[in-house]
């Protein structure tokens, strides 16, 4: 009952809203009118225009929300035959929470369950409902602690409440669009922001009670112990998801390498990693709160179970993947239609991470050996040429080099790291190891009897020149041919690259302006248009159009490691020069005019620039 009187109070609001529109468009066009009548003139003219503007915004925002069309629903649908177990369960609980059955059930790749309804009249009109279900939940739940999570989310659909919610949350997006259309920094984006502000407090607060009603469904279907340690494991379970993608999965985006199965190695990490994944279980959950979350805090959400009476439930322990028919065989369905990896080579797990941290590792000391090969005079650099000018004391201007950016220590660090991987692609390159996969730690590059190569130590010693003679010798013992290794990519490219800014309209000498990316290798010029207006959004299109190495091969890509030095030439708007190893010159100036994707770019371009400043003058010097 006190969900539904807030959300009734969260309609009213959103009515209000409407009715600040039409009051606002009234006294508008009254005082349009009176000034026409008055004063005639430009002041006139230029009401009428924001009056037509408030109007137009109103109605076009209003339009799309009530003809928006429910988008294609992502995942996997699973037949009857093909989930059994999961579509009797939701008809069960359906049924002890009084509710309809979903009318189909997707299959997901990510760690969450929900219900969802393509709804009309604004969500006052229900619709086709549809089940999600993320595989990696149902890799790592028992049974018990999916019938909890589902019977949440079915909970959400018990009470008249929901059709009221439905209603404040489409309501929400009305209001933000109509935002966008009249323009957030105009008069009457103003005045709708700050009413915006009020509407989304309560709309919160009703998400909030919602969601303390639905896990009273959990603990009475479920049982308060399956309950508690869903809502414990569903923050584990996604932080385990999450370092899986980024960690294993992805290891080998940038060279077009994927796992052959993803999902089952995920089942493998589970079990590797379960030591570490206990301890995550058993530390405190968060109590982060603020009032403009959709959620309560899962501390508080425990406790307020923990409060409830316990049904005595039976507890089903069984893996809540025996809900499917064949698992296998769904993850690779799943796999292929819900990953983006039809580009990519498919791998098994061990011959994905020597294969993938190869390329990565051949990427990196690229740098390193292009780097020896400008110092050394040479047209092509290699290991060989790194160990000589370690020899000879040139440690500091490598680290340097491969890490302009960093403090002599991480300079040093890097710099071992590197030769720590050219050594290693020697090695694979004559047949001695390969770098070994590991579901409990990092990968170790490794012989093939399994014993380690101590790639790292021999590293260190090569840094100084008094134990370069002593690397030497160990490289020797072990077979490793230094020649075997060489650069490969004559040029840097932006592979493995990030953005970490950017500045629109940016000027250079012959009338031609760009708009820059920052990436943390180095400098992306993309041509801009005649017209100048719009530059945060045109950057914002960029970064969409693309993914950045792409970019960089599509347009001028200037490499930090290119830059032989810098100057700034003014700070606001910035202005640099940039000297080349190759004894090109580039200038860019930001205009006064000028946008950026954020306040602080300018800070960062003369940052990323600052080294190769310090070069200079240097050399001036």
């Amino acid at each position: 009952m006190k969900t539904t009187i807030r959300a009734a109070i969260s309609v009213v609001l959103l009515a209000g809203f409407y009715l600040l529109a039409v009051a606002l468009i009234g006294g508008l066009g009254w005082a349009t009118v009176w000034l026409w009548t008055e004063h005639p003139g430009a002041a006139a003219g230029k009401l009428a225009f924001l009056t037509i503007a408030v109007a137009a915004g109103l109605v076009v925002a209003f339009w799309k929300i009530l003809t928006a069309k429910p988008g294609e629903p992502e995942g996997l649908p699973l037949a009857p035959h093909e989930a059994r177990g999961l579509w009797d369960t939701a008809h069960e609980l359906a049924h002890q929470v009084g509710t309809r059955a979903p009318d189909e059930i997707r299959l997901i790749p990510d760690v969450n369950a929900a219900v969802a309804e393509q709804t009309r009249l604004l969500g006052l009109a229900g619709g086709r409902r549809i089940m999600y279900v993320g595989l990696p939940l149902l890799q790592a739940f028992t049974v018990a602690q999916l019938r909890s999570v589902l019977a949440h989310e079915l909970g959400h659909y018990s009470g008249s409440h929901t059709k009221l919610g439905a209603l404040a949350h489409r309501g929400r997006m009305a209001i933000v669009q109509t935002i966008a259309q009249v323009g957030p920094s105009s008069l009457a984006g103003f005045v709708f922001r700050a009413y915006a502000r009020l509407y989304i407090l309560v709309e919160q607060a009703v998400s909030r009670r919602m969601e303390y009603e639905a896990d009273e469904f959990s603990v009475r279907i479920a049982g308060r112990a399956a309950a508690v340690s869903s809502m414990r494991d569903l923050a584990v379970v996604d932080a385990a998801w999450n370092f899986f993608v980024g960690r294993y999965v992805t290891i080998g985006w940038d060279a077009k390498l994927a796992p052959r199965d993803v999902f089952g190695g995920f089942a493998q990490l589970l079990q590797g990693r379960s030591g570490e994944l206990a301890k995550l279980r058993d530390s405190a959950p968060p109590q982060e709160k603020s009032r403009w979350d959709s959620h309560p805090p899962i501390a508080d959400r425990i406790n307020a179970m923990q409060a409830m009476p316990d049904p005595g439930v039976a507890t089903d322990d069984r893996p809540a993947a025996v809900l499917l028919a064949d698992p296998a065989t769904l993850a690779q369905r799943l796999q292929r239609a819900a990953l983006n990896i039809e580009d990519k080579t498919l791998l098994p797990w061990d011959e994905l991470t020597d294969a993938a941290i190869a390329a990565r590792a051949q990427r990196d000391v690229d740098t390193l050996f292009r780097a020896a090969a400008r110092m050394g005079g040479a047209p092509q650099g290699d290991l060989a040429l790194v160990l000589h000018i370690l020899e000879r004391g040139g440690a500091g201007d490598l680290g340097r080099a491969v890490e302009p950016h960093g403090s002599p220590r991480e300079q040093h660090e890097i710099l071992v790291d590197r030769i720590d991987s050219a050594i290693g692609l020697a090695a694979r390159a004559g047949g001695l190891g390969r770098w070994k996969h590991s579901w409990t730690s990092g990968a170790t590059f490794a012989r093939p009897d399994g014993t380690e190569v101590p790639t790292m130590e021999i590293s260190r010693l090569a840094t100084a020149p008094e134990t370069v003679a002593e690397a030497r010798r160990r490289l020797a013992e072990f077979g490793v041919d230094v020649a075997a290794v060489r650069q490969r990519s004559a040029v840097a490219t932006a592979d493995g690259a990030e953005v970490i800014g950017g500045i629109a309209n940016m000027n250079a000498p012959g009338k031609l302006h760009f708009d820059v990316l920052l990436l943390t290798n180095g400098l992306l010029l993309v041509p801009g248009p005649k017209s100048t207006d719009d530059g945060k959004q045109r950057l914002v299109q960029i970064l969409r159009s693309a993914p950045v190495a792409q970019l960089a091969r599509q347009h001028r890509f200037v490499a930090y490691e290119d830059v032989r030095s810098a100057e700034i030439l003014k700070n606001v708007p910035i202005k640099v020069r940039l000297t080349m190893h190759s004894g090109d010159v580039l200038e860019l100036a930001e205009t006064w005019t000028g946008e950026s994707l954020d306040k602080n770019d300018r800070e960062l371009l003369a940052a990323a620039l600052n080294p190769y400043v310090a070069v200079d003058s240097q050399q001036r010097s």
